[in-house]
């Protein structure tokens, strides 16, 4: 069967194209189902973003539902920004405390109050002691101010009145970055607060240092330090827009996904429900549980088997009812064909109803003839009275179709006790049956029985125990079977009020559940049979005011996969193709499935390492790492970002620093290749072959994507580590400086350590890399970052922190630091009342790498837990396949494919029933007289089981004669007891058999009637497939065949219990010419003759005939085929009992 390719991929669709949609039909082979479309347009709130860039699900509800999802899931990161504030506190703390003073007691305070705050607010976020509403509103803003509180007080109690405009820079910036990353707000708000706090944090350094310098004012110096720090928080904010929108994506694609999988659960349930309701409409429970079993068996044990499989069962004390319509031809007469088939569609509806009332399993419908049997598989001691009341209240049906049809239609039922042996014979078109003595007794019953009464026998006369009166039925008189058998018989009298009282007696009553039966001698029997509608609804044409419609117990089948769910889903999926209440109900059960996926906490220990989070299972973890990423080029595009900016402010500081330039258009273009090597596999049009095979190839190999990501941070730390070190041209020694390099690049040294925090930034960003890859790379940063600060550049920073406090310290202040300071080894800064600078950098830069690091494991474990999400929904897309395959073969074991399409393809009410009308259509019977014979009940035949299993051999070598491709156009209908039901014709895609002209104006006699030689040539197969098995098994089986062409009518009946069958005058014909005919012959009439002999047949008059109700037919008999037929491809055919010609 091919892949369903209904689903599209939210992937795909999520990364190739800002504007998609996703479309989960149940069936879209058939092109049916339920449809839901999800489109993402480029619109949206945040104008700060490109229009391509603006995401909005449509319809609005949904976007609701994602954003609501969305801030969810960032909830647990907004305890990551409440550890980096807590960092924060720590690290200003520690730098109060290594300097302590004085004038150091006050931001010591502010950051203990701090600590404080952020570790109870971690502790009522985590334990979630606060109302859902305060922490999704309320928390995160109230962190960002006490963030930007913070930072301020650190910066205006901390430098005391030694003020530069490089101050606290690099935290604001790490907290602006992680904002986006962390914080559970829309795009808009978090934009809004970053560029606010960044305003405020230029005017307030920008006003302070101006201020205190006055005098020695240096404007153009200020302002390229004040721009230098707009570029970093402009770089910031740009790169902190980009990973929000690479998570906003991921997470769009995991909601999608999420929502994807809902979708495949509805199906799941709708496939399992139709199955279900499929399979037990037509089969007893018990019957398709063991069938079910057998089907899901490997093929090497169903060849191990030494005969084809029989489900097969022994029901001992059940009571067989037979009814039949009488009348059945003048009704038939009274309407045409449709009227006919909706007719009897409602009849049999109200009788399926009161089956289920009447705790009946319903058999068989052939042609007018309904029967049925209680008792079975679960016994019942009142299945006698059950049966009567069944009878009874059909009798009373029918006038309801005497009254609509103004015919003299009534019942004839018959009802007798005994032993069954019910199940399923063959291989294809299962339907439930039985076999007995006693079935054929009851039969006899019907048959002999008084249009508008109950013809009951003794054997069920002695269960009734006295509930009904009876009175001799002399069924003898018109039956000659129950006269030679001398089986006595007898007719209910029963009056209205005596029938409903004892229905109450025996818990009947009109109230009373179809599957409620009372509690039977064997006290664990489950309920009998489920009795719901393929299309969930308990409503049938047939029903009436009068009739109140029972509430069905539902059965627990533990054989059908029955997914946990919250709502019935297939009450939903009903439903869902309406408009706003439905999405709105859809969207809810979609927030419970998301929830219950969020409560469960995939990602554990026993399925990870603690250390490096990789999945124990290695298939597992193979299956990650070839994972594609198709946000990768937009983090290689940060990266030039970054780099762009780097040099920006390095040109700013230092605008005579040739190596600038150099160190930026070198790692710029390098990082350009990278970015397009990145880029080719996600837009492969606009790239070389070769390019994106490349690009694919370093998306599917660990290593390759490991290093890639590694060569675009070493280009950044180089480019960094070449421009600090070029600087060093400049320095002569301490304070010693040239009126021409003021305000270079070794007045501020601390931008370079700033430009080392963009680094680690961009090492955050790059995706599908794992946390320990960042780990190296974030190392590698600040490792030289370390280097440089503490070895090469430390002159630089203690001319920096000496030149810088020397102007603004006042002689108090430096007296008290000199001893401190000496103490702790501090040479050339012994007079500074701050931690040198050379430190402080290298200290911010280890903690904001500590943050990061922490938040990559975060990352990784989402990714990580998002992939199992994925892989999850590919599952059950697979068990979607898996079940739709298992229906399929149900579906074509029980109604012909395309009556299937039909009746499964959509939810059909009663009125809407499959029926159709053919022309020119073969039918043919095959029975085997003698097997009555064979057929004993002794103990040796195991009570007649074995003498099924032989006949379940016959109808199953039958059955494979279908598959031969010669006999595609052939149609088994059914069996009845020994006698095979075919039919040709009736499948109109294949009825041409090789001819090409479709329409019937076109076609020659001889391509018309193609498939009745084909269904002639069938009959002679089954022939020579019974003397087969005759001579191996030595008996002497012999077919008696009837055949026929004509008009027929064909539908389902039954909308509980859908059963395909065909009716017409020609069915009629071909049942008497088996009836009538001569063991080991076929039987045809005059006109089949006529056709038939143009194919090369060869008959033998028989001569007139009498046939019950169409008098004296001319008949022939078939007796085989003179030469093969010839194709229209020039191809030919032999079957063994054709005789080819060579002559």
């Amino acid at each position: 069967m091919p892949r369903n390719q209904g689903f599209s991929d939210p992937e795909y669709s999520a990364e190739y194209s800002a504007e998609y949609s996703v479309s989960l039909p149940s069936d879209p082979e058939r092109g049916v189902g339920r449809t839901h479309e999800i489109s993402v347009r480029n619109s949206g709130s945040c104008l700060c973003l490109p229009r391509f860039m603006r995401l909005t699900f449509v319809p609005e509800s949904l976007e609701n539902l994602y954003q609501t999802y969305f801030k969810r899931q960032r909830h647990e990161t907004l305890l990551v920004l409440v550890v980096f504030a807590a960092l924060f506190d720590c690290y200003v703390v520690v730098m109060c405390a290594v300097v302590f003073s004085g004038d150091k007691l006050a931001p010591l305070i502010v950051a203990g109050v701090g600590l404080l705050l952020d570790i109870i607010l971690f502790v009522l976020c985590r334990k979630g002691l606060l109302p859902d509403r305060v922490s999704r509103k309320v928390v995160p803003y109230l962190l960002w101010l006490v963030i930007t509180a913070q930072i301020f007080s650190y910066l205006g109690l901390n430098f005391a009145h030694a003020h530069s405009a490089s101050d606290t820079v690099g935290w604001q910036v790490f907290f602006v970055f992680s904002f986006f990353i962390t914080l559970p707000l829309s795009l808009s708000p978090i934009v809004t607060i970053s560029v606010v706090s960044c305003v405020v944090h230029t005017l307030v350094l920008g006003v302070t240092v101006a201020q205190q310098q006055q005098d020695e004012l240096q404007g153009m110096q200020l302002l390229r330090e004040i721009l230098a720090n707009v570029f970093l928080y402009l770089c910031t904010i740009i790169v902190g827009i980009m990973s929000y929108y690479m998570a906003d994506r991921k997470h769009r694609k995991a909601f999608l996904e999420a929502r994807q999988s809902l979708e495949v659960k509805m199906n799941l349930e709708e496939q399992s429900q139709q199955q279900e309701n499929l399979m037990l409409s037509i089969l007893p429970k018990h019957v398709a549980d063991e069938m079910l079993k057998d089907m899901k068996k490997d093929e090497s044990q169903k060849d191990q088997q030494q005969f084809n499989t029989m489900y097969m069962y022994r029901h001992e004390n059940v009571s067989i009812l037979f009814a039949d319509i009488v009348g059945f031809t003048q009704l038939s007469s009274a309407c045409s064909a449709q009227e006919l088939v909706k007719l009897l569609n409602e009849l049999f509806a109200r009788f399926d109803k009161l089956a289920a009332k009447f705790h009946q399993l319903r058999i068989k419908i052939l042609g007018d003839c309904y029967y049925c049997i209680c008792g079975l598989p679960d016994y019942r001691e009142d299945h006698a009275v059950c049966s009567i009341l069944m009878g009874l209240a059909m009798v009373e049906a029918i006038s309801y179709v005497r009254e609509k049809t103004k015919t003299g239609v009534d019942m004839r039922v018959g009802v007798h006790t005994g032993t069954v042996l019910g199940g399923v014979l063959g291989q294809k078109r299962w339907q439930y049956d039985v076999w007995s003595t006693d079935v054929t007794v009851a039969n006899k019953m019907e048959a002999g029985g008084i249009p508008g009464r109950v013809h009951i026998s003794q054997s069920t006369l002695d269960c009734l125990k006295g509930e009904f009166d009876v009175e001799p039925g002399h069924g003898g008189s018109r039956c000659d079977y129950l006269d030679e058998k001398g089986i006595e018989t007898y007719l209910v009298i029963a009056s209205k009020p005596e029938v409903k009282k004892t229905a109450t007696q025996n818990g009947l009553n009109g109230s009373a559940l179809p599957n409620g039966a009372p509690v039977s001698s064997k006290p664990s029997s489950p309920i009998l049979i489920e009795t719901k509608e393929p299309n969930g609804s308990t409503h049938t044409s047939g029903s009436t005011s009068e009739e109140p419609e029972e509430q069905e117990a539902q059965v627990d089948n533990p054989s059908f996969p029955n997914p946990r769910r919250r709502l019935r889903l297939q009450d939903l999926a009903d439903r869902v193709v309406d408009a706003s209440e439905d999405e709105h109900e859809l969207n809810q059960l979609l927030n419970e499935a998301l929830l219950e996926r969020e409560s469960a906490q995939v990602v554990k220990k026993r399925n990870t390492f603690l250390l490096s989070m990789r999945f124990m299972d290695p298939e597992m973890e193979t299956r990650y790492s070839v994972e594609k990423e198709k946000q990768s080029g937009a983090a290689f595009s940060c990266s030039c970002v970054v780099l762009l900016c780097t040099a920006l402010v390095e040109i700013l500081i230092d605008p005579w620093l040739m190596t600038n330039y150099v160190t930026f258009v070198a790692g710029e273009i390098l990082l350009l290749i990278l970015t397009v090597c990145s880029l080719a596999a996600i837009f492969p049009r606009a790239f070389p072959k070769k390019l994106v095979a490349f690009s694919t190839w370093i998306d599917r190999t660990r290593w390759a994507r490991n290093t890639w990501a590694m060569l675009a941070i070493f280009i950044l730390v180089m480019a960094n580590v070449v421009d600090m070190l070029s600087c060093l041209q400049y320095y002569t020694g301490p304070y010693n400086r040239t009126a021409e390099l003021e305000g270079g690049c070794l007045e501020n040294p601390k931008y370079y350590s700033y430009i080392a925090v963009l680094s680690l930034i961009a090492t955050i960003m790059l995706v599908q890399v794992s946390h320990m890859v960042k780990l190296t790379l974030m190392l590698l940063v600040t490792g030289t970052a370390a280097t440089i600060n503490l070895h090469t550049w430390s002159p630089v920073f203690d001319d920096y922190d000496h030149k810088r406090f020397q102007e603004h310290a006042s002689p108090k202040v430096a007296s008290e630091m000199v001893q401190v300071l000496s103490t702790l080894g501090l040479n050339g800064t012994d007079r500074l009342p701050l931690v040198p600078s050379k430190y402080s950098m290298t200290v911010m830069i280890l903690i904001m790498m500590l943050s990061f690091y922490y938040f990559s494991r975060h990352v990784e474990k989402l990714a990580r837990t998002l992939f199992l999400w994925k892989i999850e929904v590919h599952d059950q897309k697979e068990r979607v396949y898996e079940m739709r395959r298992w229906n399929e073969a149900l579906v074509t074991n029980m109604l012909p494919e395309h009556v299937a399409r039909h009746f499964l393809g959509s939810k059909k009410r009663d009125e809407e029933l499959y029926s159709q009308s053919y022309d020119e259509i073969g039918v043919m019977f095959a029975s085997l007289p003698n097997f009555a014979d064979f057929y004993t009940e002794e103990s040796i035949n195991n009570g007649g089981i074995e003498c099924l299993r032989f006949l379940n051999e016959i109808i199953s070598d039958f059955d494979s004669l279908l598959d031969n491709p010669k006999f595609r156009v052939i149609t088994k209908i059914k069996t009845i007891g020994s006698t095979y039901m075919a039919a040709s014709g009736v499948t109109p895609d294949v009825n041409t058999n090789g001819f090409t002209s479709s329409s019937k104006e076109e076609k020659s006699d001889k391509e018309r009637w193609q498939h009745l030689a084909d269904l002639a040539d069938f009959a002679l197969a089954m022939k020579d497939t019974l003397t087969n098995i005759n001579n191996q098994s030595f008996n002497n089986f012999m077919l008696r065949i009837g055949m026929n062409k004509g008009g027929v009518l064909a539908g389902v009946i039954g909308a509980r219990k859908p059963h395909y069958d065909i009716w017409g005058n020609t069915v009629n014909v071909a049942s008497r010419m088996e009836s009538t005919g001569v063991m080991g012959n076929i039987q045809v009439v005059e006109e089949t003759q006529i056709i038939l002999r143009e194919y090369g047949f060869r008959f033998v008059r028989r001569g007139p005939i009498f046939v019950k109700g169409k008098g004296e037919l001319l008949t022939f008999f078939l007796k085989g085929r003179d030469r093969p037929p010839a194709f229209p491809n020039g191809s030919s055919v032999t079957l063994p009992h054709q005789v080819v010609d060579n002559s």
